[in-house]
């Protein structure tokens, strides 16, 4: 059975979704990465980034969001584009994976975890942020869907992430892209969803951002670099 190495993040909860709209059947596997998890040997061998998710489909090792989607699509022939539209499906995958995913998580950081003297990174990525958010509002201002004309992993792919939008970018985050809520919450809305959102709490998490989830979080806090 496929192996699925996760945490309630929003990377991890991108392909919940995938693997619960498709039916495919799974084993979740906890990383809890406050604790570290991410940094045994065992897992450094399933993913040696060290970062969730991660899959395990019969020895077969895809890790990265982005490429996991792909490849289940591929394999399942579910939620995949059409062949005329390849150019546009990997396009916007890599807008996502390459720009919406990197910014935002920094925006999180230098928003709600960094130290508070860190205006200039702050700044950068909080525009970078709108930035990126502009051009999918604009795009869903014309298409009801990421690609073609129906509902893909080029959706669930930007649900990661565009579901946070408010503690990425600030409350009021959805107001100013409404089209990228209206499929925000037309996605939200779907018992997959639900499932894949509801999947972390079958586990126990570290819940506390303490000094010990911080140095496993962020390790550049207390590594020195020369």
């Amino acid at each position: 059975m496929l192996k699925f190495y996760f945490n309630g993040s929003p990377n991890p909860t991108k392909v919940a979704l995938y693997l619960e709209e498709s039916g495919l059947a799974f084993e979740p596997v906890k990383i809890d990465t406050r604790k570290g998890e991410q940094f045994t040997p065992d897992y450094l061998k399933v993913n040696p980034n060290g970062k969730v998710p991660a899959i395990d489909d019969g020895g077969t090792i895809v890790f990265d969001s982005n490429a996991i989607l792909l490849y289940l699509a591929e394999k399942t022939g579910k939620f995949l584009p059409a062949a005329a539209v390849r150019g546009e499906t990997l396009s916007w995958l890599m807008f996502i994976a390459t720009g919406v995913g990197p910014y935002s998580g920094q925006a999180v950081h230098f928003k709600h975890f960094s130290p508070k003297d860190q205006a200039y990174a702050h700044n950068r990525y909080q525009f970078e942020g709108h930035r990126h958010y502009q051009i999918l509002d604009d795009h869903l201002a014309k298409h009801r869907y990421m690609v073609g004309d129906s509902y893909s992993i080029v959706d669930m792919d930007l649900w990661g992430w565009a579901r946070m939008a408010a503690f990425v970018l600030g409350e009021d985050a959805p107001s100013k892209y409404p089209n990228v809520k209206r499929l925000v919450d037309e996605i939200t809305a779907r018992p997959a969803a639900a499932r894949a959102i509801a999947l972390k709490d079958k586990f126990t998490f570290k819940a506390e951002m303490d000094d010990e989830a911080r140095g496993n979080m962020f390790k550049h806090m207390t590594t020195k670099v020369a």
